[in-house]
């Protein structure tokens, strides 16, 4: 089924997709049958309308015949520039909104952090009050990567643990518990992550969550708990990227280096090149070592690694999301009055998302 996006106007590169619409205000359809699901985008603005793609290619891949409503949100206090500002005052809602309404489900990204404490980020009061909002209002609520860190933190005032260098690649991950949410994944589930800093499995199962998945070199994967009436269903990986979204986040890295933000050469991808793209990589690597230049960039293999590049967590993630959306569904039927559709709104003017 299409992805219905709900408001006057569909982003742009996802308007090109024919399977998308927006959602009409007499759209009788929509509003019987669709999961309402909002979806909310904090993600920097270099990779927010990646993410925006990412979600909503996973979201049409994995619901089958389910017909899935998105309204687009993002949080106060994320910074922006005029750019990513320019499109969230154009596509999305504010948070104010979202407070003010009641869905079947959300979905939340994570941001790039910018303090050691995540209670003193700038959108940390808006974030605490959504999720507080999530509790009580949806049936069920996802959160990825950075947002699973910020939701355990507030809601069990678990802290997140530093790692000696970054979780960077695609990692095989085995089923820890017996769930609806992993069934037909396959003995093993094989996502990718990108994080430096994890929540770890005793301080998780201590305050009542539920390990999904977990490996030895991976650590936790995915991981749920029931607050009020909403399931929670925790991802410090990535089950949205695409095939090419770890490779930009190495080239971002490597340029990082090179500029001297960073004191280290970023670690390549685990498990993620073919021995061709392992090995241009690595002789890029020791040419860069030797010559440390921003300009060297020009000479990155770029076309020659993303002709080998696959989405081998395809399956693992819309399996996992499948099964996400048909739970959210059979809440749905459980409760028919949970949440109505409220009227079809549209974009709010620019002064509605403030930086």
């Amino acid at each position: 089924m299409p992805l219905i996006v709900e408001g006057g106007r569909v982003p742009p590169r996802w308007a090109e997709r024919k399977s998308s619409r927006p959602a009409s205000s007499d759209d009788n359809y929509t509003q019987r049958e669709c999961l309402r699901i909002a979806f909310i985008n904090n993600m920097p603005d270099p990779a927010l309308e990646d993410t925006e793609m990412q979600f909503f290619e996973l979201l049409d891949a994995a619901s089958g015949e389910i017909p899935v409503l998105l309204g687009l949100y993002s949080l106060t206090g994320v910074p922006r520039g005029e750019r990513g500002q320019q499109h969230l005052n154009s596509f999305y809602f504010g948070t104010n909104d979202l407070l003010n309404s009641r869905f079947e489900a959300v979905i939340m990204t994570g941001t790039e952090p910018r303090q050691p404490n995540l209670r003193n980020e700038p959108y940390w009061s808006a974030l605490a009050n959504v999720l507080d909002w999530a509790e009580s209002n949806t049936t069920s609520t996802i959160l990825s990567c950075l947002a699973a860190h910020a939701g355990v933190l507030h809601s069990d005032g678990i802290e997140r643990c530093p790692l000696n260098d970054k979780q960077f690649g695609v990692f095989d991950f085995a089923k820890t518990a017996n769930h609806p949410l992993t069934d037909g994944a396959g003995q093993l589930v094989r996502l990718p992550h990108s994080r430096w800093n994890e929540v770890q499995a005793d301080a998780l199962a201590a305050c009542g969550y539920l390990v999904l998945t977990q490996s030895d070199e991976g650590g936790v994967d995915s991981f749920v708990k029931k607050k009020k009436q909403s399931l929670f269903l925790h991802f410090q990986g990535h089950p949205e990227y695409v095939a090419q979204t770890l490779l930009k986040e190495y080239r971002r890295d490597i340029k990082r280096f090179l500029r001297r933000e960073r004191e280290t050469y970023p670690s390549m991808p685990r498990d993620y090149f073919d021995a061709t793209g392992a090995n241009l990589v690595t002789d890029f690597r020791d040419s860069v070592l030797s010559d440390r230049r921003e300009e060297l960039m020009e000479s990155f293999p770029q076309a020659a690694l993303v002709g080998a590049l696959h989405k081998t967590w395809h399956s693992s993630a819309t399996a996992i999301y499948g099964n996400w959306l048909q739970y959210v569904l059979i809440k749905k039927a459980e409760t028919p009055t949970f949440p109505t559709l409220a009227r079809v709104r549209s974009p709010r003017p620019t002064s509605s998302i403030t930086k």
